[in-house]
C-alpha cells in the first residue's frame, strides 16, 4: 500500500504518492507539470475493470456461451509509461453505489452469479475475477467488503439508505466470506513475496476463446523471477491441460483458486504441488508441461 497526498501536502510529504481520479485524458494528469499536465504519480484506471467484468458477465450465460478473452487480454496491458502507474480495480465508490441512477454496477459477488451471490459460479468466477486483479500489472485496489464476497450495493450515507452497510458480522457467520478473506489475503501475501508480480514485464502467451483459458508470463529481467499465470472460466475442469513455459523443469504450483472453496477443499483440483516442464516448445516457449486447470480458477507457477 501507498500514502497518498493532496497537492497542499506536495512540500510536506514528497514520498507520497499522488493518485488522481480524472477520466479524461489520463495521459496529460500523469504529465509532469512543467509539460503542462497535473504531476500527478499515478492514476485510477477503468481499462481492467471494464474488460473483466464484460467476461465474467458473458460467463454467466452458460457453460457454451462466448467470452471475448482477446479483450481481456489487451486490457492487462497498460497504456502509460509504466505500469504502476495505472490504478486497477473492479469496484468503486460511484460503480457500485446504491443511488446511482446512471451506471450502477453490481457488486463482483453478484456480478459473478446474478441469482444467488454465494453459490459455487459466484464464489469461483469472484476468485478469478479478484485473482486477476491483484495478478495483473499496476496498483490493486480492492473496494471496502470486496475482499469478503460483499454483494450489496454501498452507500456514503447507510443511515439513508437501508440495509447498505457492509455486513462484517459475516465473517462469524458466512463461511463463503471467510473463504474469500483468506483467498484474497494470502494472493495479496503472494503478490508482495514475488517481485516480478509487481514489476513491469507481461506476456499474454495463450488465449484461447473456446477452452476458456488465458496464460501470461511475468518476470524480472535477468532475474530468474519466473512467474506464469494461468486463468480458466470453463466450468469444468482441464485434467491434461497442455501450456508452453519459459523454462524447463520442475514448476511448483505456489497458487491455486480451487483450494479456498470450502477451506480447505477436500476435492479440489490440482497439481500435487508441482509439475515437470518435459514438453516441447509451444505458445511462444521451447517448453510445454501438462496441467491441471481446474473449473473457474487461477494457478500461479514459478520454477522449483
Amino acid at each position: 500500500s501507498f500514502p497518498t497526498r493532496r497537492s497542499s501536502d506536495l512540500a510536506t510529504r514528497p514520498e507520497a504518492l499522488l493518485i488522481a481520479e480524472y477520466w479524461a485524458d489520463q495521459s496529460a494528469v500523469l504529465r509532469r507539470r512543467e509539460e503542462g499536465g497535473a504531476g500527478a504519480d499515478a492514476v485510477v484506471f477503468s481499462g481492467l475493470r471494464q474488460v473483466l467484468r464484460r467476461a465474467i458477465e458473458q460467463a454467466t450465460k452458460g457453460g457454451d456461451a462466448a467470452i471475448d478473452l482477446d479483450a481481456l487480454a489487451g486490457s492487462l496491458r497498460w497504456p502509460f509509461d509504466a505500469s504502476w502507474r495505472a490504478v486497477q480495480h473492479l469496484e468503486n465508490q460511484d460503480v457500485v453505489r446504491v443511488n446511482n441512477t446512471t451506471d450502477r454496477q453490481p457488486r463482483v459477488a453478484a456480478l459473478a452469479d446474478p441469482s444467488n451471490p454465494r453459490s459455487w459460479y459466484a464464489r469461483s468466477r469472484a476468485r478469478v475475477a479478484n485473482g486477476l486483479l491483484l495478478t495483473a500489472p499496476g496498483i490493486p485496489m480492492l473496494f471496502m467488503g470486496q475482499e469478503i464476497l460483499e454483494d450489496k450495493y454501498w452507500s456514503d450515507s447507510p443511515n439513508y439508505f437501508e440495509n447498505s452497510l457492509i455486513w462484517w458480522d459475516g465473517l462469524e457467520q458466512d463461511a463463503a466470506m471467510r473463504d474469500h478473506l483468506r483467498f484474497a489475503r494470502e494472493l495479496i501475501a503472494l503478490r508482495r513475496r514475488l517481485p516480478a508480480l509487481r514489476g513491469e514485464r507481461l506476456n499474454v502467451f495463450h488465449v484461447h476463446n473456446d477452452n476458456r483459458v488465458l496464460a501470461f508470463h511475468r518476470w524480472l529481467e535477468g532475474s530468474g523471477n519466473d512467474v506464469v499465470i494461468i486463468v480458466s472460466l470453463r466450468e469444468e475442469t482441464w485434467w491434461s491441460y497442455e501450456i508452453g513455459l519459459p523454462r524447463s523443469g520442475q514448476w511448483r504450483e505456489v497458487f491455486n483458486s480451487d483450494v479456498y472453496d470450502h477451506w480447505v477443499n477436500p476435492s479440489v483440483a490440482g497439481n500435487g504441488g508441482g509439475v515437470q516442464a518435459d514438453g516441447g516448445p509451444l505458445h511462444g516457449f521451447d517448453h510445454s508441461v501438462r496441467v491441471v486447470i481446474p473449473a473457474n480458477a487461477l494457478i500461479v507457477l514459478i520454477p522449483a
